[in-house]
């Protein structure tokens, strides 16, 4: 039942991940050269040199699938994503921009992270892996794998995260503050914040 839940929504992004790859296949030719450079002059001094922040108020971007990515700041640049210091950074990027610097990204190395709550890793591994059947809570690892990679053009790499970050956005979610995920508001929604704790530190530490 449990894998059933999961890959009943891993169907349900499909398509929408599918199309929006399709769209960013069709852009112009990729330049990582110019997305390198253009990410170290509007990005780095948050996100690192290399995509890897390190700062937990501020996601890694290393290793991060590009459609992913480029979705996000789309959704920053639109309002769909409501963050005043994105929203400001991402009207500096057109789209040869975002597909220059989504695809330089998604070939840095991104830096491993722990687990770091020992009260909380067994919880964390018993949602991110069986997730909570009688409260339906699916599976993560059904939509962003066993390991936390992801599903490249549909779900985002959480291995590696910084937990805070993680921690937040599944709140936000939760709450509606951040309003361009109507799945995973649903998921978040029926989650405390000690579960979300735990599976966010979990994340982090998975390879």
């Amino acid at each position: 039942m449990k894998l059933f839940a999961s890959l009943a929504l891993a169907a349900t992004f499909a398509f929408a991940g599918s199309a929006f790859a399709t769209e960013v296949a069709a852009g112009p030719k990729v330049d990582t050269a110019a997305g390198e450079a253009k990410y170290t002059a509007v990005c780095a001094a948050c996100h690192g040199a290399d995509g890897n922040s390190g700062s937990p108020e501020y996601p890694r971007l290393a290793g991060q699938h590009p459609a992913y990515l480029a979705k996000q700041l789309h959704e920053f640049k639109s309002g769909k994503r409501a963050n005043a210091i994105m929203s400001g950074f991402s009207a500096m990027l057109d789209d040869a921009d975002v597909q220059n610097i989504t695809a330089w990204l998604a070939v840095q190395k991104p830096k491993a992270g722990a687990a770091k709550d020992k009260e909380l890793v067994s919880l964390g591994e018993q949602i991110y892996r069986g997730g909570i059947a009688d409260r339906h809570i699916p599976a993560c690892a059904g939509c962003h794998s066993p390991n936390g990679a992801g599903i490249p053009n549909q779900y985002p790499r959480l291995s590696g995260q910084h937990a805070v970050y993680t921690e937040t956005q599944l709140k936000t979610l939760r709450d509606g503050t951040r309003a361009n995920n109507a799945i995973m508001h649903d998921v978040a929604a029926k989650m405390n914040d000690r579960e979300i704790k735990a599976v966010a530190d979990y994340a982090a530490g998975l390879r």
